[in-house]
């Protein structure tokens, strides 16, 4: 008789010839009464503890005296724990589900393995919203591989590791129950809870679904002590044509899948030599750029035409366009590896996909599909091979002298041309600032109106002593007015540049009012002239305090908090209290100005959005700083989100006490967001605290808890972030916040933090300050 035997215990997995690869496991045996493990009849593992992080031979398991299940490496470190400090742990038990139990002294159940899944789901475990299966990377090697499975919105969707992660396949659509091509389970949904899916088996063999390490989605079953596959979920969902190609590394890298074939791109002119197969004897580890992508090089970059081929994941970023649109929009965004354009009869209109990394490709036959499609390639050109000696030389002298007289024949050109051009250009400019001035008066709500001379007189003539600092569209200056007001006075310097900005800034502190924003008190619009006039903040922008560098100039963990909660106050507002939406879209430390108190006010709505409270989202330019965009920023349809997950970057910045993109450190602690998800993953959040100041025995615990705050904030899916009001709440402990389950939601750097082509509004070489600590 066969029957599934379930179990907990140590097991080595076999890298390294198990010496360093022990992990806590729970396994699951069809045996006979009295069989034994064999090579031929391995246990299956279903769970493990530690798969991330495996322990060497004599480590210990034991329960804690404080009531914790603690797992320890020979060294004494902790490699796993239930964090059930304070449960009244009593007992502990496994059922034949596979779930392993934690009891305390009412017999309730204070954990289970059912809340912590790895690459298995088992039947009667639930799989909630912020949990999510990883596969390993391989079948020996379990650290994490690229596919993950996670639920969001009732629907469970497959990823591939990226920036951001790449969608490949649609598990379950949301239904309350849903039936399988097997048969044999169900995956249904909670009609109260949406963010839960319960996996049901139908079947009285023993059967579990799993992520596999090449991406594939598959059930499998004991029949009389044989385990096979039952159904491959992913793959039922696709066509024919794609069953055998439609998975990311089924050709690696740039591989073009071909009815289960994987070959490297060629050229337009029938050219091989663009990509080269990464082993020879075997094209699926996919394929390589013969001459390496560079941003430095645009004029260099082409595009190899693939009829018929498409990719696994097709997020339209244009909609309504033509193929040279697409490929024109490629080419000229560094981040874009390949244009995908997609039609239905004619190549005037359709949709273009642009993906910023690449997998495999897709040869797809028309007739199976309902779109055509046709891929760009961007690649390199290679260098053109350099002259001889003797020819290099001739050609020098040639070009040398011919240069020489071209150059002096153009210079009295352009100079002749620029002298007549800016005589133009200044009268059109002055005509057309005229006519801007006065439509000034048409506009409703604004504030009080200077004139040039007042601020003149008020700032000394602009006295180059009085300058506090400077940021993307003009100088600040300290001013004082007839009254005696001292005030903060910002100048646009650059003519023809900031006027959308400066109308921006005035509009909207002009109708807004709250404690944690810079007061507007008024404005000055003549002719050329254009300044804003701001109450000052005698502590200066809140960067001049958070990178101090030495404890001497650290701000006490108290203020620290207080800046914190100021600033989600001031977000707050923006986002719920006004009558429209306003979402800043520049939020960073130097946009951040203090009082004399150290409170904290935001400053700076020249790159503002309005948002309608019957919209969703918005589309617009991408602009802000590198280092606080949210990854959203790509598809250029934002919410208020984006300003949330700023909100974050300045949270770790504050709590950490550096800035998160840091290239004066080592290449390895160059960005703050990648050492986070490090530590996060290793649950040693405690080590980012800024200890200049932060007393680590009183607030040790508090400063992790707001790490874990900001964690949430950097969710890259939008909708996942918490709204500021909650986090009003979550910092002033009047609500409890969400538990952070799982770091992957949060992925650094975001694609948008790392383009370097897109344009931006914010220029982040000075800080847009309205005064300096005093």
């Amino acid at each position: 008789m066969y029957f599934p035997a379930v179990g907990c215990g140590f097991y080595a997995n076999g890298r390294g010839n198990g010496k360093n690869s022990i992990s806590l496991v729970i396994f699951a045996i069809m045996a006979t009464v009295g069989s034994t493990f064999t090579t031929e009849n391995p246990p299956k593992i279903i769970w493990s503890a530690n798969r991330f992080n495996p322990i060497k031979r004599n480590a210990t398991l034991q329960f804690t005296s404080e009531g914790d299940l603690v797992l320890r490496d020979v060294d004494g470190t902790v490699a796993w724990s239930t964090n059930t400090s304070g449960k009244s742990l009593i007992g502990m038990s496994i059922n034949l589900a596979g779930n392993l139990m934690l009891y305390d002294s009412n017999n309730s159940i204070i954990w289970q393995s059912f809340d912590h899944p790895t690459n298995t789901w088992l039947p009667g475990q639930q799989l909630s919203s912020g949990q999510r299966l990883i596969a390993s990377a391989s079948t020996t090697y379990w650290t994490a591989g690229p596919f993950s499975l996670s639920l969001s919105n009732r629907d469970l969707y497959a990823f591939i590791e990226a920036t951001p992660p790449q969608l490949y396949g649609h598990v379950f659509h949301g239904d309350h129950r849903s039936r399988f091509k097997s048969g044999s389970f169900f995956l249904t949904s909670n009609k109260s809870n949406s963010d839960t899916v319960l996996y049901e088996s139908e079947t009285s063999n023993f059967q579990y679904l799993k992520l596999d390490p090449d991406g594939h989605f598959r059930v499998y079953q004991w029949v009389e002590g044989v385990e096979g596959v039952v159904d491959d979920i992913l793959t039922g969902n696709l066509g024919d044509n794609l069953i055998d190609c439609a998975y990311p590394l089924r050709c690696g890298n740039y591989g073009i899948c071909s009815d289960g074939q994987c070959t490297c791109p060629i050229g337009n002119d029938g050219d091989p030599n663009y990509f080269r197969q990464l082993d020879f004897r075997q094209p699926s580890p996919g394929c390589v750029e013969a001459t390496q992508m560079s941003c430095q090089s645009p004029d260099r970059h082409l595009l190899l035409e693939l009829d018929n081929v498409t990719y696994f994941e097709f997020v339209p970023i244009l909609a309504d366009t033509d193929v040279q649109s697409c490929k024109e929009a490629c080419l000229k965004n560094c981040s874009c590896r390949a244009a995908v354009y997609r039609h239905n009869s004619s190549m005037l209109t359709g949709e273009c996909s642009m993906p910023s990394k690449i997998y495999s490709l897709m040869n797809i036959k028309k007739q199976a599909v309902s779109y055509n499609y046709v891929t760009f390639i961007k690649v390199q050109k290679q260098p053109a091979s350099p002259p001889t000696s003797s020819k290099r030389k001739a050609n020098l002298i040639s070009l040398t002298v011919g240069a020489f007289l071209a150059a002096i024949v153009v210079i009295a050109f352009l100079i002749f041309l620029y002298v007549r051009f800016k005589r133009h250009v200044l009268e059109d400019r002055l005509k057309e600032d005229g006519e801007w001035e006065n439509s000034l008066v048409l506009l409703p709500d604004l504030p009080k109106r200077f004139s040039y001379e007042d601020l003149k007189s008020a700032t000394q003539n602009f006295d180059v002593n009085k300058r506090l600092g400077g940021g993307g569209f003009g100088s600040v200056f300290d001013g004082t007015l007839s009254d005696g007001t001292r005030v903060a006075v910002k100048r646009l310097d650059r003519l023809g540049q900031g006027r959308k900005e400066f109308l921006a800034e005035v509009q909207t502190m002009g109708n807004i009012h709250h404690i944690n924003l810079v007061k507007l008190l008024g404005f000055c619009a003549e002719r050329l002239h254009r300044l804003l006039v701001y109450e000052y903040m005698s502590c200066g922008s809140l960067d001049k305090w958070i990178f101090h560098g030495t404890s001497e100039d650290a701000l006490e963990w108290t203020i620290r908090k207080k800046i914190i909660l100021n600033i989600a106050k001031g977000l707050a507002y923006l986002h719920d209290e006004c009558k429209s939406r306003i979402i800043h879209l520049d939020i960073k430390p130097q946009n951040i100005l203090l009082d004399e108190n150290f409170n904290a006010k935001l400053s700076d709505f020249g790159l503002a959005k309005l948002m309608d409270r019957d919209q969703s989202q918005v589309m617009t330019q991408m602009r802000g700083t590198r280092g606080y965009l949210a990854p959203e920023w790509l598809s250029r349809k934002i919410t208020e989100k984006a300003d949330v997950y700023s909100f974050g970057v300045v949270m770790l910045e504050v709590v950490c006490g550096r800035r998160n993109l840091d290239y004066s450190a080592p290449e390895e602690a160059e960005n703050l967001l990648e050492i986070l998800k490090e530590k996060a993953e290793t649950n040693e959040l405690v080590d980012l605290v800024d200890k200049c100041n932060v007393n680590m025995q009183r607030h040790g615990e508090e400063a992790v808890e707001l790490i874990r705050t900001a964690i949430w904030c950097l969710y890259a899916y939008p909708a996942r972030r918490p709204s500021m009001s909650t986090v009003v709440k979550i910092l002033e402990g009047t609500t409890p916040k969400e538990h952070i389950l799982n770091i992957s939601f949060f992925m650094p750097p975001t694609q948008a933090n790392s383009t370097e082509d897109l344009v931006m509004d914010s220029a982040p070489q000075e800080a847009s300050i309205l005064s300096g600590p005093r």
